[in-house]
């Protein structure tokens, strides 16, 4: 059975029409203990059927250890969008609800190889000069976000220092606990330094240059 509706399908193929360049959808998975992974698999793809710009990758979480080191993947299921390198981008978690928003631009975004951020955002964001790893925690009902996620996602195309991941909190609830996520979108910066709430493009860029100001 599909996952996709014959309608979106057809959008989405449209959308689809202005890739640029090749995007490989990474996908890990296991088929077992994970009540997630077979949905996200599925999803993936039948997105990868839409273009032919589009391949995916499907990973078993246990078998291929050293993809999965490579990638840094600590958690399933998970979805890394790749173009002529690894920008860091990450989805923990189904990719669904508002958040399947966040995947389709994100799949446009990687096959033109340019971030859509103003030239003040990519400036500031040349300062960034260590690792910076964004998590932005998510709920598939907050319709607010899905703009964190695109940002934390953007940022992390335009800074080889910045990784940014989707994790998607009903699939991961010890993270809530870890994290005190009380309201969404939650952002933390690399472990302990969190943003509650949509900050704007230059509030979110000004935490991340905070939180690693020697």
């Amino acid at each position: 059975m599909a996952i996709l509706e014959d309608k979106i399908r057809e959008q989405i193929k449209t959308l689809f029409e202005a890739l640029q360049n090749q995007v490989r959808i990474v996908n890990f998975t296991q088929e077992f203990e994970c009540a997630f992974c077979r949905m996200t698999r599925e999803m993936l793809e039948e997105l990868g059927h839409l273009s032919e710009k589009i391949t995916v990758e499907v990973y078993d979480f246990v078998r291929d250890a050293e993809t999965v080191k490579r990638y840094a993947v600590d958690k399933i299921p998970a979805t890394a969008l790749v173009g002529e390198k690894d920008y860091g981008i990450r989805f923990y978690g189904v990719p669904a609800g508002y958040e399947f928003t966040s995947l389709i631009e994100g799949i446009i975004d990687v096959s033109r190889r340019k971030p859509n951020l103003s030239q003040d955002i990519l400036t500031e964001l040349g300062k960034v000069d260590r690792p910076v790893h964004i998590q932005v925690f998510v709920s598939p009902t907050c319709p607010y976000c899905m703009f964190a996620v695109r940002n934390a996602h953007r940022f992390a195309m335009a800074s080889s220092f910045i990784t940014a991941d989707m994790v998607e909190v009903t699939e991961f609830p010890h993270l809530v606990v870890k994290y005190n996520v009380q309201s969404f979108p939650k952002i933390v910066i690399n472990e302990n330094h969190a943003l509650p709430g949509l900050p704007t493009d230059t509030e979110f860029v000004r935490a991340i240059l905070n939180a690693i100001a020697r």
